[in-house]
């Protein structure tokens, strides 16, 4: 990676791969788009391919909720470990946000920016468990966060050290470190007027893939359903990474797809992204064969993504 400057604004990252770049560059737009001081934050993409610590360790052993897992870089959600990123590339000071790639602005992200973090050094949703949190969106106090070193942390789940499950729910971290955010501002495939952050978690029916083939992996959840997480284990042997799961479906929520399609509609109007790369991102299977059909059909986007 070549040398990288401290942003001098707060900070928006936003994590991807090359399988992701598309959504990832979507987000960025709607985060800027939605936002009424567009001007006083940054917004920068990471990507897994500038790291190379991560190619070091193609197909080698790892912790994976008690498991031991294959690593392999062109899974969908490879780049998740960069979600501990921020606060390194911010100098460890001034805040950051973090989200997926998946994530689109319906709200004002100055709005998280600035909010007021009561003396804690993560706010996040929590994920149904006071020990568990959804850290694909996080609001960080960079200065707090000088323990965070990620290529030393990602080579600790080969050491068997570290659980990858564990790290990214944020285990271990100080006692009363972290800050619960409200569900608006990482909604879990639901949107709703009070949206902030729309989350297209639910990777089978992401609006932008449906009809491709599968290019994730499953969790495993061995803690919750053992039976099934020794089912995907006999699966992967025996028919490899992606065999036997089948396509993308489509959203259940037309507004969903309506919100995603109209900002790239934007996207490709403003010359953020080119058709020329809307075909090559179809021709690699990261984008629904059918995008530009389903583009000439989508309305402008007008200021509320909910259709009345």
């Amino acid at each position: 990676m070549g040398e990288v400057t401290v942003p001098t604004k707060p900070c928006v990252f936003i994590q991807t791969n090359k399988k992701q770049l598309l959504g990832a560059l979507v987000a960025a737009h709607a985060l800027k788009r939605n936002s009424a001081h567009p001007d006083a934050f940054e917004v920068r993409l990471m990507h897994l391919e500038d790291h190379p610590f991560f190619f070091r360790k193609e197909g080698q052993i790892y912790l994976r909720d008690g498991l031991k897992r294959v690593w392999n870089n062109d899974d969908l959600q490879s780049f998740t470990p960069l979600r501990f990123m921020p606060p390194e590339l911010m100098g460890y000071q001034g805040r950051a946000v973090v989200i997926d790639p998946d994530i689109f602005a319906v709200g004002d992200i100055w709005e998280l920016i600035t909010r007021d973090m009561r003396g804690q050094a993560i706010m996040c949703r929590n994920r149904g468990s006071r020990k568990v949190h959804a850290t694909s969106v996080m609001l960080l106090d960079c200065a707090k966060l000088k323990h965070w070193h990620v290529e030393t942390q990602f080579n600790e789940m080969f050491e068997l050290k570290r659980d990858y499950i564990d790290w990214t729910g944020l285990g271990g971290e100080p006692e009363g470190s972290i800050g619960a955010l409200e569900n608006v501002w990482n909604d879990f495939d639901h949107l709703t007027p009070a949206t902030k952050l729309l989350h297209n978690t639910k990777r089978k029916t992401q609006p932008w893939k449906t009809g491709l083939k599968v290019d994730f992996s499953p969790v495993d959840r061995v803690q919750y359903f053992p039976l099934w997480a020794w089912l995907m284990i006999a699966r992967r042997k025996l028919f490899g990474d992606y065999g036997m799961l089948g396509h993308y479906q489509p959203h259940p929520d037309p507004n969903q797809e309506r919100f995603f399609f109209g900002l790239l509609r934007e996207c490709l109007d403003s010359g953020v992204i080119t058709e020329a790369q809307l075909r090559d991102e179809m021709r690699q299977d990261h984008l629904r064969h059918d995008a530009i059909d389903v583009l000439k059909k989508t309305p402008l986007l007008h200021a509320s993504p909910i259709a009345a």
